[in-house]
């Protein structure tokens, strides 16, 4: 059986390609269905984010890449020659070693980023449930698991802030601790606002409230995040109630000015405000950072943090690539024993079977020998055996490429008919014999 992963990803493909290929956009359930009525695995695992689709399947000789590529072509209706040149096939312990450089987020937009690992334990809970995994992706998953964990733990790949959004709610929390009692205010509604506000979502603010020059705009952000609009009119009472507010307007002049911040701060009795400016051009007058209890920063700020942080994790990439590594080994090594194992197994046995009905057939013949005899013509006749099947045992398990090592035991299945259920009795019968019988 051949281990399969065949997709594209923020690597191989441009935005558009991805969101057109989103499998959870009709649901996991509904794609594993479709793929197992095209017939072309016997388990399967559908990955989908918004960086990335991907299908890892167990497979028996039959089916090529190709057609895995045609099924994610048909099934999102896109022409498969546009999909093609940005999809990618690896297979074996490689299909493997990209699976787990995915679960430690070695393959994300954002080196590192924790939440990868969430969407790989989905997409496998999902071909569970829909009874579409097996014995290989059971394990090739659980141990993607593990590489997630061990990369976690053991280096500080995911520790810093990598994008300005987070690194906001980063400073935030250094601020206030916990932000579960803090109420954070957006002005803007756009996509950096959008990500400032889902991280902060994440934080569990005790209220998130989005103001904007257009309400309907406003008013749509804080639909998706279960918070609350607030009318540009009332922004200074929402100023007042807010302990973080994010600016990202793209205004081409300050919304927010000295004056206007200083007001706000007189009745808040020495209670700090955090104002993040995300914005370019700038929405925050930069003399209203030097008010007493006001902390702004701009986007310069988070992003010289940003910087540090990913030098940081740079030095922890080889360690996190080293664990790969030793986890690609490990599986590689029980995917290989899985097949070959089994087959030098089947393959002294159908031996033994035929040195035991040679001994049988000449039973008679050797009836005359003395029972010690008889018993060293046994042990011979297995040492023999032993020594006929010594090398290719020995370098069949040490094999270092799992696809070569697969081809081999399925050469020597085929060529001793290790999967017949014959009576391996008649192989040991006369070439006379076999002749008359045709």
């Amino acid at each position: 059986m051949r281990l399969l992963a065949i997709g594209l990803s923020h690597r191989t493909a441009p935005v558009e390609l991805r969101e057109r290929v989103d499998f959870s956009r009709a649901g996991l359930d509904a794609a594993l269905s479709a793929l197992w009525a095209h017939g072309e695995c016997v388990e399967a695992v559908v990955l989908s984010t918004c960086n990335r689709a991907e299908i890892y399947a167990a497979v028996e000789s039959g089916p090529s890449p190709e057609e895995f590529g045609r099924f994610i072509s048909k099934y999102h209706g896109v022409d498969y020659t546009r999909l093609q040149q940005h999809l990618y096939c690896h297979q074996g312990a490689e299909a493997a070693r990209h699976l787990f450089r995915v679960a430690a987020g070695l393959d994300s937009l954002v080196v590192g980023e924790p939440q990868i690992l969430g969407q790989v334990k989905k997409a496998y809970a999902a071909a569970q449930e829909q009874h579409c995994t097996g014995a290989l992706t059971n394990r090739l998953f659980h141990s993607a698991f593990a590489v997630g964990k061990r990369v976690r733990t053991e280096t500080g790949l995911a520790e810093g802030a990598v994008s300005v959004s987070y690194a906001a709610i980063a400073l935030a929390r250094k601020i206030f601790g916990e932000l579960s009692a803090c109420h954070a205010l957006i002005l803007g509604a756009g996509e950096m606002a959008k990500l400032t506000a889902i991280h902060l979502k994440a934080q569990h603010v005790r209220q998130l409230s989005v103001a904007s020059r257009t309400h309907a705009a406003a008013a749509g952000l804080a639909g998706q995040l279960d918070g609350h609009a607030i009318e540009w009119a009332h922004l200074n009472r929402a100023l007042a109630a807010a302990d973080i507010v994010v600016t990202a307007t793209g205004a081409a002049d300050p919304v927010l000015s000295r004056t206007q911040v200083d007001e706000v701060m007189r009745p808040r009795q020495n209670r700090p405000l955090f104002l993040i400016d995300i914005a370019v051009p700038r929405d925050v007058e930069p003399s209203a950072g030097e008010l007493d209890q006001v902390f702004l920063y701009n986007v310069d700020d988070l992003q010289t943090i940003v910087r540090e942080n990913l030098a940081r994790r740079s030095a922890e990439l080889d360690r996190a690539e080293e664990i790969v590594s030793e986890e690609v080994g490990r599986f590689a090594s029980w995917m290989q024993s899985r097949e070959v194992i089994p087959t030098l197994v089947a393959l002294r046995q159908r031996f033994d079977a035929i040195r035991r009905a040679e001994l049988d057939r000449l039973a008679p013949r050797l009836s005359g020998l003395p029972p010690e005899a008889q018993g060293r013509l046994d042990d011979i006749t297995r040492l023999i055996v032993e020594k006929l099947l010594l090398t290719p045992t020995e370098r069949l398990k040490n094999v270092n490429d799992e696809m070569t090592a697969l081809t081999y035991a399925d050469t020597l299945n085929r060529l001793f008919s290790l999967q017949d259920e014959e009576d391996v009795a008649g192989e040991s019968q006369p070439s006379s014999a076999k002749v008359s019988s045709r």
